[in-house]
C-alpha cells in the first residue's frame, strides 16, 4: 500500500510542476483584469419599455380625464353595491363550478361507460360554446319552457324564476364546471396508482379513498389552476351585464350613460377589479404554499 501511494505521488509530481509553471506564466489570477460583460440588447429593450410606459402614463395624465370624478365615484353607493354583487357572484359561481367539476371528473374516471359519455358530453358542450351565449340562453329559457315545476302539484312561470341573478349563476357556474372538471381530472391522474391500490387493499370504498387519500394529494396540482380560474371568474362576471345583472361594470355603465363620464367610470371599475384580483392572488399564494409544504417534506424523505 505504501509503495503504491509513493508511485502515485511520483507520477503526479510532473503534473503539479506543469500546473505551477502555467500559473506563473499568468502571474496569478488576482492580477488578471476583469472585463464586465455588456448586455446591449437588454439595455435597449429596457429603455424602450420604460419609454413606452412613460408615454402611456403621460397620455393618461394629460388626457381628457377628470380625475376628481374617479375619486368621487370610487366609493359611490352604486359602485360599491355592484362590487358586492360581483364578489357574491364570483364566490357562488365558482363554488357551483367546483362541485360540478369534481363530480364530472370522477365520472370521467369511472369504469361505467354511460357516466363517461355523460361527462364527456357535458365538457364538450359547455366548453365549446361562448359564455355570453349560455347566459343569454338561460335568461331566455322561458321561450322554451314557459313554466317550471311538477304538473298537478305546483308550477311556476319561468320568467319569474329565471331572474338575472339565477341566470348569471347558472350560466357562469355550469360553464366553469366544464373547465374545472379537466383541472380536477389532471390532479387525480397525477397521484400515483399505488395510492389507489393501497387504499383498496385496506378495504376503503372508492369514494372514501378519493375523499381521504387521493384528493388531498391531488390538491397540490389542482390549487394553482383553480386559483387562476377564480381570478378569471371575477372578470367573467362582467359578461352578466348583458342580462341586466347589477354587477360592478353594469352599474358603472348606468352611471356614465347619465353623466357621459365614460373613461372615468371605466377607470373606477378597473381599479376595483385590480383590488379584488390582488387580494385573491395573495390568498392563492398562501393556499399554494400550504399544500406545497407536504410535498416538500415528502421529497425530503426521499
Amino acid at each position: 500500500m505504501v509503495s503504491a501511494s509513493n508511485e502515485q505521488a511520483a507520477l503526479s509530481a510532473p503534473a503539479q510542476q506543469q500546473a505551477a509553471e502555467i500559473a506563473g506564466d499568468f502571474g496569478g489570477i488576482s492580477q488578471l483584469e476583469q472585463v464586465k460583460r455588456r448586455y446591449w440588447g437588454r439595455y435597449v429593450a429596457s429603455a424602450a419599455i420604460l419609454a413606452l410606459v412613460g408615454y402611456v402614463m403621460l397620455a393618461f395624465a394629460h388626457g381628457q380625464i377628470e380625475w376628481r370624478y374617479v375619486g368621487r365615484f370610487l366609493t359611490a353607493r352604486s359602485i360599491l353595491t355592484g362590487l358586492v354583487n360581483t364578489i357574491v357572484m364570483t364566490v357562488l359561481a365558482m363554488a357551483l363550478g367546483i362541485v360540478l367539476g369534481v363530480i364530472t371528473a370522477i365520472m370521467r374516471l369511472s369504469s361505467n361507460p354511460v357516466l363517461q359519455a355523460l361527462a364527456q358530453g357535458y365538457v364538450w358542450l359547455f366548453r365549446g360554446t361562448p359564455v355570453i351565449l349560455q347566459l343569454l340562453l338561460w335568461f331566455n329559457l322561458a321561450l322554451v319552457f314557459p313554466s317550471m315545476g311538477i304538473p298537478g302539484l305546483f308550477e311556476l312561470r319561468t320568467v319569474d324564476v329565471m331572474t338575472p341573478f339565477l341566470a348569471a349563476l347558472l350560466g357562469l357556474g355550469i360553464n366553469q364546471g366544464a373547465y374545472t372538471s379537466e383541472v380536477v381530472r389532471a390532479g387525480l391522474l397525477s397521484v400515483d396508482t399505488g395510492q389507489y391500490e393501497a387504499a383498496k387493499s385496506i378495504g376503503m370504498p372508492r369514494l372514501q379513498a378519493l375523499r381521504r387519500v387521493i384528493l388531498p394529494q391531488a390538491m397540490r396540482v389542482i390549487v394553482p389552476p383553480i386559483g387562476n380560474e377564480l381570478v378569471g371568474m371575477v372578470k367573467l362576471t362582467s359578461l352578466a351585464s348583458v342580462i341586466q345583472y347589477a354587477e360592478m361594470l353594469h352599474n358603472a355603465e348606468n352611471i356614465y350613460y347619465a353623466n357621459a363620464r365614460v373613461i372615468e367610470l371605466l377607470m373606477v371599475a378597473g381599479i376595483w377589479y385590480l383590488v379584488v384580483v390582488t387580494v385573491l392572488s395573495f390568498a392563492q399564494s398562501r393556499v399554494e404554499r400550504h399544500y406545497a409544504r407536504g410535498a416538500g417534506r415528502a421529497s425530503g424523505r426521499k
